[in-house]
């Protein structure tokens, strides 16, 4: 039975509204049986699924990317591995290996356009991977950004040395392992929220990164969101999505 034909017998009264959706043939899901792949994600969320790269073979990634590529959705493989990416590469040629973000990306149809207004901080070169990742995810979904690295407040000459350019984004995502200080510091000196990451870099009472996260969540500073230890994506699709609010308007027409 045809979309046609089911509502041909919905304006019949044969067939109730409720019937007709439960009739109507459904593209939200690519079952690969060791895989359900989101495919109607990209219209709900405003980007494609990701896939989590750990704990998964190279065929099945392989294979969740073919049935992204073949709904003409972007790919992103997160935390992957240059082993991965080799085994993956024969089966995607025009895949692409970030090796500091530690991701493989495939662009099947054109990126959104960036929209400056996040930018990415990173206490110390070591949280460049997490920061990495969550720059990259980012201008995946539409966000031009700036990258700030190596402030931490070690030195506190550099941070403050950067405030004004930092005032000028729509939203911080600020990495930092050890003790985790950077965001508090950044969030007395700026108007502007805070994604605070906080990374398992440090040392042994450091928890690997626990100390960090807990110094994030309890903040004497107000507007700071903390994610997950080492979380540099999901940091990521958090500041380009505030990033995406932050430049719409109200159409007159919708009041």
């Amino acid at each position: 039975m045809t979309i046609a034909d089911i509502l041909e017998k919905v304006r019949a009264g044969d067939l109730s509204p409720e019937e007709a959706i439960g009739l109507i043939p459904s593209d939200r899901e690519s079952n690969l049986e060791f895989a359900r792949v989101d495919t109607d994600r990209l219209r709900r969320r405003g980007f494609p699924e990701v896939v989590f790269g750990p704990g998964k073979t190279s065929d099945q990634i392989s294979k969740i990317m073919s049935s992204l590529r073949e709904h003409k959705q972007n790919i992103l493989v997160s935390r992957a591995t240059q082993e991965q990416f080799n085994e993956i590469a024969p089966n995607h040629p025009d895949a692409i290996f970030h090796e500091h973000a530690r991701c493989i990306t495939v662009d099947v149809t054109d990126l959104p356009p960036g929209i400056p207004g996040v930018t990415v901080v990173s206490a110390g070169t070591a949280d460049l991977p997490v920061a990495e990742e969550a720059a990259l995810v980012a201008e995946r979904l539409g966000a031009e950004v700036d990258r700030v690295y190596d402030i931490g407040i070690a030195g506190l000459h550099r941070v403050l040395s950067q405030v004004e350019r930092l005032r000028k984004a729509n939203v911080l995502v600020i990495v930092a392992g050890m003790e985790g200080a950077l965001p508090s510091v950044v969030g007395g000196l700026v108007d502007i929220p805070i994604i605070a990451v906080p990374t398992s870099v440090g040392y042994g009472t450091g928890a690997d990164g626990l100390a960090a996260l807990l110094s994030m969540l309890n903040t004497c500073v107000p507007g700071i969101t903390v994610v997950n230890i080492d979380n540099g994506f999901g940091a990521g699709v958090s500041a380009a999505m505030i990033n995406r609010r932050s430049i719409r308007t109200i159409d007159p027409l919708e009041g």
